[in-house]
């Protein structure tokens, strides 16, 4: 069955695409606190703002019903990619925090349409006993892609200058962006989609969990990662190998999961990961210990891989036909709160640095009690 799902031409379509996805994701966030301090000179509070301007394509994904009215889905997951790349090349040009706040700006339309798309295609195009683990195991690429693009710039960085490090990376990934351009993997056979808004309260949960799901990576995203750099004075090379351990853990680990969500269900699954969550931001909030931060990020990444069964949990429910609106109305849920706590989270770290990270556990609690609302009948369990 591998076999046949790695000739599928849409699933090396979005390997590939993917793979430069997560280049272009792996490198902003390994180089961007480190040149924002080093090279911007900026604090905590510009940080917020500019990880809140981040969220905003998140927040119109939406919009992406539209555009697929006149590019075909699969052709905009591919230009995504190379705005990505393109954000990425201009970053190391300018170091200042209205360059940034463009920059990220271009980037982070590419990454956040080119991630609703996926999904969307990825529920699309593989059955409902198989896309879990397709979900990991694109998750595995991932990971593997970003230990390379950790060890790259863990080698290069004592011999090339910012602009130089992200002119490569973003070069990359734009290329990416222009071989999934040139390609066709799509399929007669599939459901239409819907291409307008929808809206229904029969997928409210998936909404909420998903708005859940932004509020709290956002805490992680933009604080987690400056925890590490602005308290525990982790360089470039630190960061770049914490972030290396952590891919490689979950290398392994993400088709596992996708195995997990299929043997155990949704419910179970987002209540191990929710659960674990509530504990992992309040020992962000009190560690004092280098190594121990260093492991709670790993544990935390680890977690995030447990979301996939919130789109699962979506396609065991929904109609086939309302996969890409849903899904881009999941990722503009999501990026709701995503717009307005970083910045918020910035404010509060002057206040105390701790108080984003209760926050977080808060979220994750919240969270716990709303998934126990899952409930999947046995008819649309069982169907392909």
């Amino acid at each position: 069955m591998q076999k046949e799902l790695k000739a599928n031409p849409m699933y090396q379509f979005l390997s590939v695409l993917t793979i430069a996805s997560t280049v272009g994701l792996q490198g902003w966030l390994i180089l961007f606190n480190n040149f924002a301090v080093e090279m911007a000179h900026l604090d905590g509070h510009h940080i917020g703002v500019i990880q809140s301007i981040r969220e905003i394509p998140g927040f119109l994904t939406f919009l992406v019903i539209f555009v697929i009215l006149l590019v075909r889905e699969y052709r905009v997951s591919a230009l995504s990619i190379l705005f990505l790349g393109l954000g990425l090349m201009a970053t190391g040009w300018l170091p200042t925090f209205y360059g940034l706040i463009l920059t990220t700006l271009i980037s982070s339309f590419g990454f956040h349409y080119y991630e609703t798309t996926n999904q969307s295609l990825t529920l699309q195009y593989f059955k409902k006993d198989i896309s879990p683990w397709v979900f990991g195991k694109l998750r595995s690429l991932a990971a593997a892609s970003s230990i390379v693009v950790g060890v790259i710039i863990y080698c290069i960085k004592p011999y090339l200058s910012f602009i130089q490090m992200y002119m490569l990376i973003g070069g990359a990934v734009a290329v990416a962006g222009l071989w999934g351009f040139l390609r066709d993997p799509s399929q007669t056979d599939i459901a239409p989609q819907r291409k307008r808004l929808i809206v229904r309260k029969k997928y409210w949960l998936y909404y909420f969990l998903t708005f859940m799901a932004g509020a709290r990576r956002q805490i992680f995203i933009a604080f987690a990662v400056f925890l590490l750099v602005k308290k525990f004075q982790f360089s470039v090379q630190d960061v770049t190998a914490l972030f290396v351990i952590n891919n490689a853990v979950n290398y392994f680990l993400s088709p596992w999961i996708g195995k997990w969500i299929i043997r155990f269900g949704e419910r179970k699954v987002l209540s191990l990961e929710y659960f674990s969550l509530i504990f992992i931001f309040l020992a962000y909030a009190v560690v004092d210990s280098k190594l121990i931060v260093a492991f709670l990020y790993i544990l935390d990444h680890i977690f995030f891989n447990f979301a996939i069964a919130i789109k699962t949990y979506f396609q065991k429910i929904g109609d086939p036909r309302d996969i890409a609106p849903s899904m881009a109305v999941g990722f503009t849920a999501s990026h709701i709160a995503a717009i307005v706590i970083p910045a918020l989270g910035g404010l509060l770290w002057i206040v105390d640095y701790r108080i984003p990270f209760v926050m977080g556990a808060v979220f994750s609690l919240i969270s716990l009690i709303a998934v126990q609302q899952i409930n999947i009948p046995k008819h649309q369990l069982n169907e392909k």
